[in-house]
């Protein structure tokens, strides 16, 4: 079947020749669908997957819908974050600023006076976050009486930040007849109750009706006790490879955590947070795009609307609050047709969470375990171990995996280590060498990964230390806190040695 052509649904040439520079040379499923209605003027309200093109299905219908000539703000978009607002309007100035079009963002964090000043220039495109947006108007610095269309990008993103009550004062602000477009990986009860206020005979469209996360995602999970997280997120890291990689984090105290250690681990990395300011923001951003670190440590504020180009691997390092959650985290990674995985860590008492969101968004969800740092299903981790058993333990896993580079496969084994990774022999393979070259025989354990039913921790012998209770207490603590820098050695832990 032969896909339309951006001409075709209605694109003028300019605007055909400007996409065309980028290589973008016939549109998305979900612009085919949303970009004749848009310039019909229909109100539209479309759920599609992240990553699948939503920016330019609105966004070019409303630069061709604009008057260069009018010095009046004449489209409105609202997005849910500084970042999201930043891309778009970068966007909106590669494809219109040839044609004359003035943008202008307006989001929290940056100096009000001087978005003022810059409303003064008559931008005809505003793109802004609902906060300062509605801050503005109430100042009578932002005119809406001109405005014919408002946009709300991840809308449901934007009620959990700002409240639908926030973005109803904005949308009411402007007249009754403009054109109002909602788009959304998801459709939650505050956005179908305003679109149903508000809009006027909308058009609903989706890509695939009760898909919500792109078709070139794997979905897997990996089980890990609590203590030995850090050294999991080690081993997906070093196992997938890839040259970036996002971990979500749940709790906004344990960022820094995970930060740290991983950078003791040798995985460069660095955090985002969700209240950091605009030029921090752009900071830790433009690092990270510029490949200065591999990994981005964030919470789901903070990484709401982020579009990293060839983000191969998106890891949960705490499940997802609820499935709508898991869907946004996915959505960071597998954009634009591209392939990508979305690895959760979780305890065996977690498991559960993962069945009911492969029942609700109807996805393969399955577990894995690490071999060798590979991903393999768990009959085929079982098979291995069996093998490795049946040839004398250790060194029958060995032979197993000789045999199997033997044949041109991979050497997937467990056998050969123990569960946490506590062998001497092959546990720096994947990556001994510390920052700076310098090696750390010691360091690859990170908190909680000394074997278990060894004794004394302090030893590893298995023999008793003198002092009792008081000595096993200090060297359950030494063991959970092994690879952590010295700042966290000495730091309060929780029960989980985090």
């Amino acid at each position: 079947m032969n896909k339309a052509s951006f001409a075709a649904i209605g694109i003028e040439d300019d605007l055909v020749a400007r996409l065309s520079e980028f290589g973008i040379t016939a549109p998305s499923p979900v612009q085919e669908q949303t970009i004749p209605l848009l310039l019909a003027g229909r109100d539209v309200l479309a759920a599609s997957q992240t990553g699948t093109g939503k920016t330019l299905a609105y966004l070019l219908p409303l630069l061709q819908g604009i008057d260069p000539q009018q010095k009046v703000v004449q489209k409105l978009v609202l997005a849910p974050t500084q970042e999201l607002a930043m891309q778009i309007v970068r966007e909106a100035e590669r494809y219109g600023a040839h044609r004359g079009i003035k943008m202008q963002a307006l989001i929290g964090g940056a100096a009000i006076k001087r978005q003022i000043e810059k409303l003064r220039e008559h931008p005809q495109l505003v793109v802004g976050t609902p906060g300062r947006v509605r801050e503005l108007i109430g100042l009578r610095k932002l005119k809406m009486h001109e405005v014919s269309t408002i946009v709300l990008d991840e809308a449901d993103q934007m009620f959990q930040l700002s409240g639908a009550g926030e973005v109803a004062k904005i949308v009411a602000s402007a007249l009754r007849t403009r054109q109002l477009v909602m788009l959304s990986a998801t459709l939650g009860e505050e956005t179908r109750t305003l679109a149903a206020r508000e809009m006027k005979n909308p058009a609903e469209i989706g890509i695939e009706p009760g898909v919500m996360t792109a078709g070139g995602l794997e979905h897997i999970y990996v089980v890990s006790e609590e203590r030995n997280k850090i050294d999991m997120l080690r081993r997906v890291i070093r196992g997938f490879n890839p040259k970036r990689t996002i971990v979500f984090v749940n709790a906004t105290e344990d960022i820094a955590e995970v930060e740290a250690k991983l950078n003791y681990l040798g995985l460069p990395a660095a955090a985002l947070y969700g209240d950091a300011d605009k030029v921090t923001r752009s900071h830790v951003l433009s690092r990270f795009r510029d490949g200065k670190f591999r990994v981005l440590v964030a919470s789901d504020v903070a990484a709401r609307g982020l579009d990293i180009e060839d983000l191969a691997l998106v890891v949960s390092y705490d499940p997802a609050f609820d499935a709508e959650h898991y869907v946004h985290r996915a959505g960071r990674t597998g954009r634009m047709g591209k392939r990508g995985t979305s690895v959760s860590i979780v305890t065996e008492q977690q498991t559960f969470i993962m069945r009911k969101f492969a029942r609700e968004l109807d996805i393969r969800l399955e577990p894995r375990e690490l071999l060798a740092g590979k991903a393999v299903a768990a009959d085929e981790a079982r098979a291995v171990r069996e093998s490795g058993k049946g040839r004398g333990g250790a060194g029958g896993a060995r032979s197993e995996a000789e045999r199997l580079h033997g044949e041109g496969k991979p050497a997937r084994i467990s056998g050969a280590q123990p569960e946490h990774g506590s062998a001497r022999a092959g546990r720096r393979s994947d990556a001994d060498a510390a920052p700076g070259g310098e090696t750390r025989p010691q360091q690859r354990r990170s908190a909680g990964t000394a074997p278990a039913g060894r004794g004394t921790a302090a030893t590893g012998r298995g023999t008793a230390a003198p002092g009792g209770k008081k000595r096993s207490a200090e060297s359950e603590k030494s063991r959970k806190n092994k690879g952590a820098p010295r700042w966290l050695k000495n730091k309060t832990t929780g029960g989980d040695g985090r």
